[in-house]
């Protein structure tokens, strides 16, 4: 049995770390394969490390749609796959145009609210509105295409689903997983009273740095003894470090550039602050839920598919500075409690999102699809 798997790069990104978890443990009964078709090299020693055979076909530019279809027809042909999975808008697109030319079956993935509300309104607040409603079209004319989706919760899914006029009935919901193994228990650091906050993810917008910036102005200004270790890269960064600058918050907050293995760095921490507007299925948050530290995040729909307000994480709502601010200070005052909710939410995602569990949700389904014999009650209900 014979996968392939299609993506963008190989950047660092939550998909393409969670592609390479999957594959890691897939069995030896599926051949997998995984293509890329744009510069973007950082996790390939990873996959290489793993055993995953690359295939890297050198587009130039964003448009070079055709060109890598007919790359990929000329590599279908050759070795016969039996399915194709394909992740992120551009290998999407090509995986596509291939698969129907050459009538491979082709699963797509959902792992992004691509056509949310926050999302709208965040293109047309750039004036690209034009581009996203031309990209939504491609997409939305395409994905006849595939024979299944995976997504990796069921918000996304149905979200998704809507703005494609897709049937629910098509969709298979795969949370992301880690490696559970290779997560201690956490323990608070000493840091001689300093409490620390830490955030991991890329530098854009939605993911709610700044408002994460507003509140440290804010917990400065009251004299609290904090600091906060932002890790990831990304264009917003020069911003960032202009604001930090601007208001004084050299010695509070640090910029730390983007590394691998980030979840490594939440061992560092007293806190994890997840302050996204939108999300995919965020591994970040299953990191922090794996690792035990307490953790504050935003209320979006796909965080509580993880996490549950005063269970195992304290929920803020989305956007909202002051309610972050409130719950942020929270961490100040009643320590026992978030000591308890992390412990809580460590409990939760070693029963959930192990990434054997995971890889076997996928492996299986994959085989499913091939063999033809899918279990319609375990896809998307619906209503």
């Amino acid at each position: 049995m014979k996968v392939f798997f299609t993506l963008d790069t190989l950047a660092i990104g939550g998909t393409e770390k969670s592609t390479l978890e999957i594959l890691s443990h897939f069995s030896d009964d599926v051949a997998v394969k995984v293509i890329y078709f744009y510069e973007g090299h950082e996790l390939k020693p990873a996959f290489q490390k793993a055993g995953i055979p690359l295939q890297f076909l050198a587009l130039k530019t964003d448009k070079s749609f055709f060109q890598g279809a007919r790359e990929l027809v000329r590599i279908i042909k050759k070795e016969k796959p039996d399915l194709i999975v394909s992740s992120i808008a551009r290998a999407d697109l090509i995986s596509r145009i291939a698969c129907f030319i050459t009538r491979t079956p082709l699963i797509g993935t959902f792992v992004n609210d691509s056509y949310g509300d926050i999302r709208k309104a965040e293109h047309k607040k750039r004036k690209t509105f034009i581009k996203f409603k031309y990209a939504w079209m491609l997409d939305r004319l395409t994905s006849f295409v595939p024979k299944y989706w995976i997504a990796n919760c069921k918000s996304i899914a149905i979200s998704n689903a809507n703005a494609l006029s897709l049937h629910h009935n098509k969709i298979k919901v795969i949370y992301r997983g880690r490696d559970t193994s290779q997560f201690p228990i956490w323990k608070a650091p000493d840091a001689d009273n300093k409490l620390k906050f830490v955030f991991v993810g890329r530098l854009m917008e939605r993911k709610g740095v700044y408002e994460l910036l507003e509140v440290s102005l804010m917990l400065k200004a009251e004299n609290r003894n904090f600091q906060l270790d932002i890790y990831g890269g990304g264009a917003m960064a020069i911003g960032l470090k202009k604001y930090i600058d601007e208001n004084d918050l050299n010695q509070t907050v640090f910029l730390h550039g983007a590394v691998q293995n980030g979840w490594k760095k939440l061992y560092e921490g007293h806190c994890f602050v997840f302050p996204s507007w939108y999300e995919g299925f965020s591994g970040a948050l299953v990191e922090a839920m794996i690792s035990g530290i307490p953790i504050v995040a935003s209320d979006i729909e796909m965080n509580k598919e993880a996490v549950t307000d005063g269970i195992n994480a304290l929920l803020f709502k989305t956007k909202d500075k002051n309610d972050l601010y409130h719950k942020m200070t929270l961490v100040f005052s009643d320590n026992e409690k978030m000591l308890q909710l992390g412990k809580n939410a460590r409990q939760e995602a070693m029963k959930k999102f192990d990434i054997k569990i995971i890889s076997n949700q996928y492996e299986c389904f994959l085989k499913s699809v091939i063999n033809k014999q899918v279990d319609q009650s375990e896809l998307l209900n619906k209503s």
